[in-house]
């Protein structure tokens, strides 16, 4: 139940195979964020990955198997919420290697990235626990942001807006860091990182060097994958920047 709003919602958390094992944090923090709420959320114990690998690569239908269980795990559910905006574009727009039934058509259909969510669905207008006073920038994944269109884009002619932003914007005490050339990839691009890895690094040097520029002290996304990348290329470069999920600055995170 959302409190205040008398909506009965039961919602499955997804948390990505490389958050379980890289940032598990993030899964938890996720959690604890809708059940602020009063939401019922539950967690499928044999949720896997969601293919995103296996059609990223053109493998779509070594995905087969993998759609189906996510479907067997999440389709009794209201809504499945994710902290990561790539498997919910897969999820919703990529998994077509199994039969389009109605509770697949469901699955994708209900699928949503935990901003979105909390922007479009819940609508929420105040995080009262929340306070985080640091001078921060905001990454969005690609995927995110020109499929889930999280935030308006550079490159087209429309109004601005983020919703990122706006959810941070109720954070007590936090500061944004403009990046010069924010929607501009940080080279992750998940088996792009790996065929590719000297421009992959160079794209994420060269975010980390934006990210410095602006003044943050810290950086935050709705995506541990670019986060971790970048992270990473930061760490190699002594750059002294720390990276957050948004997750945790929403659920009441203390630096």
């Amino acid at each position: 139940m959302i409190e205040g709003k008398g909506i009965p919602m039961k919602v499955g958390l997804f948390v990505p195979c490389y958050v379980d094992m890289f940032h598990p944090e993030t899964g938890i923090a996720t959690l604890e964020l809708l059940e602020r709420f009063g939401l019922s959320v539950e967690y499928p114990v044999d949720q896997t990955c969601c293919g995103q690998p296996m059609t990223n690569t053109g493998c779509e239908r070594e995905a087969a198997k993998t759609e189906e269980l996510f479907v067997r795990n999440f389709g009794k559910y209201d809504y499945i919420v994710t902290p990561s905006g790539s498997c919910t574009n897969q999820v919703r727009n990529n998994m077509t290697a199994i039969e389009q039934t109605d509770a697949v058509k469901h699955v994708r259909s209900r699928t949503y990235e935990l901003v979105e969510f909390l922007h479009d669905v819940l609508k929420v207008d105040a995080f009262p626990w929340a306070e985080f006073p640091h001078r921060v920038a905001l990454h969005n994944n690609c995927n995110t942001l020109r499929n889930l269109r999280i935030a308006s884009m550079s490159e087209r002619r429309e109004e601005p807006f983020s919703k990122p932003k706006a959810l941070l914007g109720m954070v007590k005490g936090i500061e944004f860091a403009d990046l010069t050339r924010p929607d501009e990839c940080c080279g992750f691009g998940g088996t792009f990182s790996v065929f590719e890895e000297g421009v992959s690094a160079k794209m994420g040097q060269d975010k980390v060097t934006d990210q410095l520029k602006s003044g943050a002290e810290y950086v935050t996304s709705s995506d541990s994958s670019c986060m971790m990348h970048q992270e990473g290329c930061a760490r190699r470069m002594g750059a002294n920047l720390k990276y957050i999920h948004i997750a945790q600055i929403l659920n009441g995170a203390r630096a």
